[in-house]
């Protein structure tokens, strides 16, 4: 499973750019969902693809865990900021 986010070129923005998209793909085969996006897209926009989820360690228990891979920090069972809430 992966994850594409795209992004426009927006002068707005301190990054100057902007997130116009992220959508989730149920598929195993990158390259033929990136040839597929590249067709897809416009002027001034980028894409990134990531593996939408990733294994950790539970810092408490030390077994592994799949969670998405944009969890922020704090909200990760692999973080001492999740457990000392």
């Amino acid at each position: 499973m992966y994850t594409v986010e795209i992004y426009r070129a927006d002068r707005r923005q301190k990054t100057g750019e902007r997130l116009v998209l992220k959508k989730d793909y149920d598929t195993t085969n990158r390259s033929t969902l990136e040839k597929s996006v590249q067709d897809h897209l416009g002027k001034n926009e980028r894409y990134e693809v990531h593996e939408t989820y990733v294994t950790k360690t539970n810092m408490m228990s030390g077994k592994p865990f799949q969670e998405r891979y944009d969890t922020p920090y704090y909200c990760s069972p692999s973080s001492e900021t999740y457990w000392s809430m």
